[in-house]
């Protein structure tokens, strides 16, 4: 019984949230149906209207196809295109930070260092939340060319999703694949970065079609990287989070 209220708690909460976001009020327009939004408002005109490739046409968003990045998202093109090398050190001072950590708090034993009590109506909650904080933060990281966003703020969002997991189930831990999965998240990165040094002449360098403005797939190298990124940023700090809900066993 007691799981069937929480659950219907949970439920309406998340339906009270939901409809809140999208009720449309004078002062407030809600959050538009997917495809309604009129993101050519968004898109910094000066960005649109450059040319530096040799495309002296009208660029037109959602209709043009092969302008520069081919990204929707200006922050997009500086960070994984124009100083993608530069994004390549960011994420292995991340790297670094988990190995630290890992090397710190992660060797020995594990055990729980207390026992966490929970309330029914927050475990079930949890359950219901994480799967759509997950869903969440993959939709950042996959739209990060197109919308406010990207590889570090996803990979956050779900380690996020993790330690609610975490806080609401003593007995969870982070998967041992985890790290095998950041492993190769980080190897992808580089093989990109070699593949774009080989085939264009610089590191990193996008070799790919860059797509019409506007399309999930356009942006050449950008969306690809930034799912690399999300991941391994994910991983990590799910790891992060690992370590220190842990601690290595006393000495015998």
């Amino acid at each position: 019984m007691r799981r069937l209220i929480a659950a219907i708690i949970s439920l309406l909460f998340f339906l009270m949230l939901i409809t809140v976001l999208n009720t449309e009020t004078e002062d407030k327009a809600g959050i538009p149906a997917y495809g309604d939004a009129d993101l050519s408002s968004r898109v910094s005109e000066r960005f649109v209207t450059k040319s530096v490739n040799g495309y002296d046409g009208e660029i037109v968003y959602g209709v043009t196809s092969d302008a520069e990045t081919g990204s929707a998202n200006l922050v997009t093109s500086i960070v994984v295109n124009y100083r993608s090398f530069d994004t390549l050190g960011e994420v292995t001072v991340l790297f670094i930070s988990a190995t630290g950590v890992g090397l710190l708090l992660g060797g020995g034993k594990k055990r729980i260092v207390e026992e966490i009590k929970v309330s029914p109506v927050a475990r079930l909650a949890s359950r219901i939340v994480t799967p759509l904080l997950l869903t969440l933060g993959i939709y950042v990281f996959i739209h990060g060319h197109l919308t406010p966003g990207g590889g570090f703020p996803g990979g956050a969002i779900i380690a996020a999703a993790f330690l609610l997991m975490m806080l609401t189930d003593e007995k969870r831990r982070a998967p041992s694949k985890l790290k095998i999965l950041e492993g190769y998240m980080g190897l992808t990165y580089v093989l990109l970065g070699v593949a774009g040094l080989l085939i264009s002449g610089s590191f990193l360098q996008n070799f790919l079609p860059s797509g019409t403005i506007g399309e999930l797939l356009s942006g050449g190298l950008v969306p690809v990287v930034y799912s690399v990124i999300g991941l391994k940023v994910g991983a990590e700090l799910s790891g992060i989070l690992d370590d220190l809900a842990c601690e290595g066993s006393d000495e015998s």
